[in-house]
């Protein structure tokens, strides 16, 4: 069986304190690269951001990082990472509550 790639790698070209760098993300596309975007553009301390699908038949999305006062985009893109976890981990418990205690009009489906 094949190896499949690291999740994440950093790019050549990142500064050396990773204040800029371009991240590869195997095996996600724009789904991912938009939530994830949005996610690390609400933090203040990122000057830029920016995602792209290299092209739609590779396997992987790039996302720039810039920050400001040379901090870390890596402890950026993982904060926003854990920050989009929680986030569809409450969407989901919101969604399983309300299907549970909410009126619809249920029936069952005959084949």
């Amino acid at each position: 069986m094949a190896e499949l790639p690291p999740k994440i790698k950093i790019l050549k070209g990142a500064e050396p304190d990773l204040s800029a760098a371009t991240y590869q993300i195997h095996d996600e596309s724009h789904t991912v690269g938009n939530a994830l975007r949005w996610m690390l553009m609400k933090n203040p301390k990122v000057e830029f951001c920016g995602y792209s699908v290299p092209h739609p038949s590779e396997p992987h999305i790039n996302v720039r990082i810039q920050m400001y006062d040379n901090l870390s985009s890596l402890q950026a893109l993982l904060t926003a990472l854990n920050d989009l976890d929680d986030l569809c981990v409450t969407i989901e418990d919101e969604y399983k509550k309300s299907l549970r205690t909410d009126q619809y009009e249920r029936w069952d489906e005959k084949s």
